[in-house]
């Protein structure tokens, strides 16, 4: 009897440790794919479902196992060399190609702070807010949460704000998509509209973006995590990818079930049109703060990602401290770019509204055209800084060779083509 507690005792601490290696490796996967149905995604999904319908819908679901297959390599690359993806550049390629590919992450970083603060503003006038107050409120409040917190809390605050984004799977549910239609718009491809290339670049674009490869292979060294986290690191970017890409094809299906059947090729020109969209489905009251609470949602968590990448991916090339375990004064760098990168968005954004719709789809299509770079370098440091038993080899390296060859020059000869 005693050696049967003994056993039984030994099973649950088992069970209990197990438990907590998974629950303590959950996180940055399901985070980075929060940020990935960003302000932008999300008006370019809407601009999809609007001007083609459901013709762009069977591409958000064929991205899924790519989207995975990226980030995994990402979180395999950190877990195991127990560095960042610029660092990693930098050791193996040398400097010029690190500062090459971290100018590429600034650019893409800028680009998507801009859409960012640009839907959080024209969300902040929807209730009457002016543009100046808006972006004080939230540069202010994303400070204060990095510089007094840690890596853990400021994951959970961001998380919580992400979650917002589900409202769009209700609201595309209720929006009650014609089936037949679905179904047709899945195969009819009008692959000779130069219009269509584009927003199929910027589709692209807008879900594998270059500085979501960089942020979850710094996040996961932030967290602590190691080699014995990969598992369940690996679960939580497939779970966070499912997600995010449902969370893309709600707001396409929303705005395909509404104004891409009353006005069909009409493009939006602003989020109002976006938020109209919803408001017959839920009434006007109730559609607008849903839609404000899924897109700030959406906006909040991929401007605290994007500010934290920029600071990650600087700092990983130029050697300084880059930790949110680390005090301001103990990280000043690190701590001073997140600060400068919110600041220098915010004023740029209070001084000029510009066309968040054209604003929106630009930068996804620019992600889309930089992804040649982007994957290049993670596909060569999976090959040749990996241990054998981590390395990407063998058919399963093929594999994702001819992947990423397909999506690196799908999403480069449609920007090219579309803006031809």
């Amino acid at each position: 009897m005693i050696s049967q507690k003994v056993v039984l005792k030994g099973f649950m601490v088992k069970r209990r440790a197990k438990f907590l290696l998974w629950l303590g490796a959950l996180g940055p996967g399901l985070l980075v794919m929060l940020a990935d149905t960003d302000a932008g995604s999300l008006i370019l999904a809407a601009q999809s479902g609007a001007v083609w319908g459901y013709r762009l819908l069977l591409q958000q679901i064929l991205l899924i196992p790519v989207l995975f297959w990226v980030q995994e390599l990402a979180v395999r690359l950190g877990l195991v060399t127990g560095k960042g993806h610029g660092e990693l550049i930098k050791q193996y390629y040398g400097k010029a190609w690190a500062w090459f590919s971290v100018s590429t992450l600034v650019v893409c970083c800028i680009g998507a702070l801009l859409t960012e603060f640009t839907g959080l503003a024209a969300v902040g006038e929807l209730f009457g807010v002016p543009v100046w107050l808006t972006m004080y409120i939230v540069v202010g409040f994303l400070i204060i949460m990095a510089w007094t917190g840690s890596y853990a809390s400021v994951e959970r605050v961001a998380i919580f704000l992400g979650f917002f984004e589900v409202v769009f799977l209700w609201v595309a549910w209720c929006a009650k998509p014609n089936i037949h239609e679905l179904a047709y718009g899945l195969i009819d491809i009008p692959w000779h509209q130069p219009s269509y290339l584009y927003l199929l670049a910027g589709n692209i674009g807008a879900v594998i973006m270059p500085w979501m490869i960089f942020f979850q292979q710094s996040a996961v060294l932030d967290k602590g995590l190691h080699t014995e986290h990969l598992t369940p690191a690996r679960w939580d970017t497939a779970i966070g990818a499912i997600v995010t890409q449902l969370i893309m094809s709600s707001l396409l299906i929303i705005l395909a079930a509404t104004l891409g059947k009353t006005n069909p090729n009409v493009s939006l020109n602003s989020v109002t049109e976006i938020s109209d969209a919803i408001t017959p489905i839920l009434g006007f009251a109730t559609g607008r703060v849903l839609f404000a609470l899924g897109m700030a949602g959406a906006a909040l968590v991929a401007t605290i990602v994007v500010s934290l990448t920029a600071a990650w991916g600087v700092g990983e090339v130029m050697g300084f401290r880059r930790s949110l375990e680390d005090q301001p004064f103990e990280a000043p760098w690190f701590y001073g770019i997140y600060t400068a990168v919110l600041i220098v968005g915010a004023i740029l954004v209070s001084s000029n509204i510009v066309n968040l719709v054209r604003l929106s789809v630009a930068i996804e299509v620019m992600n889309a055209m930089l992804l040649p770079i982007v994957l290049g370098f993670l596909f060569l440091l999976a090959r040749h800084t990996l241990p054998a038993e981590y390395r990407l080899k063998g058919g399963y390296a093929v594999l994702i060779g001819v992947i990423f060859f397909i999506v690196s020059s799908f999403g480069l000869i449609c920007g090219f083509l579309g803006m031809v």
